[in-house]
């Protein structure tokens, strides 16, 4: 009969540490969905400020325009 208690002991206190550790994760998950929340909403309201793009959204905006220049001529058949 001891060991009942014990595995029963064991099992309920593996079932508390999982409990534990998945509302730690879930709070941790929710907490960076409002940051990165947070942060598209800092960054569209500078946007529709009218404030000039940053140095790093031109380059990506550049980057993006090369690589649709590239796709369009494979599609084309162009050798570059």
């Amino acid at each position: 009969m001891e060991s009942a208690y014990f595995y029963l002991t064991m099992a309920t206190a593996a079932l508390l540490g999982i409990a534990l550790l998945s509302s730690t994760a879930l709070r941790g998950w929710r907490d960076w969905l409002a940051f990165k929340r947070h942060e598209m909403e800092t960054h569209s309201h500078s946007i529709n400020d009218g404030g000039s793009p940053s140095t790093h959204s031109r380059i990506e905006i550049a980057d993006l325009k090369e690589r649709i220049r590239k796709l369009e001529a494979i599609a084309a058949g162009v050798e570059l």
